[in-house]
């Protein structure tokens, strides 16, 4: 039986909407890559465990905190390949939104942001980390995530 590949599910500022399509897409896919995978962190299936070794990190949404940025290259340090998912973690968006709130609206939220411990800009990953593969979406497209991890499985 080959070596299963180890793989990782972590949500950042975001809806956390990549992450249901990606248990919707199990109600297809479950069996076939039970074989194949084995998934070392997912918040909505498993408990949460510290970070180790794997060979694929799924990253969606923003990043909004110096927790999130702290985390985020931890993932990275860990992972051989990091890829990130939806707009969120592409983007920024729609998380980003309250980068561009003119001053008054800046103005208003700003004890919010400070009391919540955000960053002054919402950003995407790729401002802290390199990634290596993208999906795009928000949530991401089911039938391209499909084909990517087939690839990722079949390499």
């Amino acid at each position: 039986m080959a070596k299963k590949i180890k793989v990782g599910f972590f949500s950042f500022t975001c809806c956390e909407g990549c992450m249901i399509s990606f248990i919707e897409i199990l109600n297809e896919k479950y069996f076939d890559w039970t074989k194949k995978i084995d998934i070392q962190y997912l918040r909505a299936l498993k408990k949460v465990k510290p970070i180790r070794p794997m060979d694929i990190a799924f990253v969606e949404g923003a990043i909004s905190t110096q927790s999130e940025i702290r985390k985020l290259k931890l993932i990275r340090k860990n992972a051989t390949k990091l890829v990130a998912l939806g707009s969120g973690a592409i983007n920024g968006w729609p998380s980003n939104l309250r980068n561009d709130f003119n001053d008054v609206k800046k103005k208003e939220i700003a004890e919010l942001i400070k009391k919540l411990n955000q960053i002054e800009t919402v950003s995407p990953i790729k401002k802290f980390v390199k990634i290596d593969d993208e999906i795009p979406g928000c949530p991401i497209d089911q039938k391209l995530f499909i084909k990517k991890m087939e690839g990722y499985l079949n390499a």
